[in-house]
C-alpha cells in the first residue's frame, strides 16, 4: 500500500470517529415521538382524543374516515379533548397528450388541505397548516376506467394526507410537552 492510500484510509477513519462522537454527542437533543410527554400521559393517548369534524365532499369523507383511524385506530371511546376541522381542495391537472387522438394519456390529482386543531373549550389553535400531495394516474379510451382510476388516485391521496395530518399534529402536540 502507497503512502497515499494509508494517507485517504487514516482520513476516513478520523471522519467516521468524528461523526460519531458527535452523534453521541447530540443524542440528549432529540425526544421521541410517541414518548412520555412532560406534563404527563403521552402522544398517542392525546391523539385518541382528537374528534375530527366532518369534511365535506368525497374526498373528504376518505380523508375523515383516515385520519379517525390514524388518530384512535383502537376504537376506544376517548372524551374528546380537540377538534380537527380540515378543509380540501382538489385539482385534476393533465400534463401528457396523446399527440394522434389529442387527449390526455395521463392525469395528477392534486390534494391541498388546510388543517386546525384547537381545544374543545376554544382558544388558540394547537396545530395548523397546509399540507399538499398528489397522486397520479393513466388514462385510457374507456370511459369508466378513467372514472375508476381517477377515484383510486384520490383515495390513494387521501391516505397520504391523513398520514401527513397525523404526523404534524402529533409532533405539535409532543413540543407542547
Amino acid at each position: 500500500m502507497s503512502l497515499a492510500e494509508h494517507q485517504s484510509l487514516a482520513s476516513i477513519f478520523v471522519r467516521a470517529i468524528v461523526m460519531l462522537a458527535m452523534g453521541l454527542g447530540l443524542s440528549g437533543c432529540f425526544q421521541p415521538l410517541y414518548g412520555p410527554l412532560s406534563a404527563g400521559g403521552d402522544v398517542a393517548g392525546t391523539l385518541q382524543a382528537i374528534a375530527v369534524n366532518p369534511i365535506p365532499g368525497r374526498i373528504g369523507h376518505y380523508l375523515g374516515n383516515d385520519l379517525i383511524f390514524a388518530f384512535n385506530g383502537t376504537g376506544a371511546q376517548v372524551p374528546a379533548k380537540y377538534y380537527l376541522t380540515v378543509l380540501v381542495i382538489e385539482t385534476v391537472q393533465t400534463p401528457l397528450l396523446d399527440t394522434v387522438t389529442g387527449y390526455p394519456s395521463a392525469a395528477t390529482v392534486i390534494l391541498n388541505a388546510d388543517y386546525k386543531l384547537v381545544p374543545v373549550g376554544g382558544g388558540e389553535p394547537v396545530a395548523a397548516g397546509r399540507v399538499t400531495t398528489l397522486a397520479s394516474y393513466d388514462r385510457t379510451s374507456q370511459r369508466f376506467a378513467n372514472l375508476r382510476a381517477a377515484r383510486d388516485a384520490g383515495i390513494r391521496a387521501a391516505e397520504t394526507l391523513a398520514e401527513q395530518i397525523r404526523t404534524r399534529i402529533a409532533a405539535a402536540l409532543a413540543a407542547r410537552g
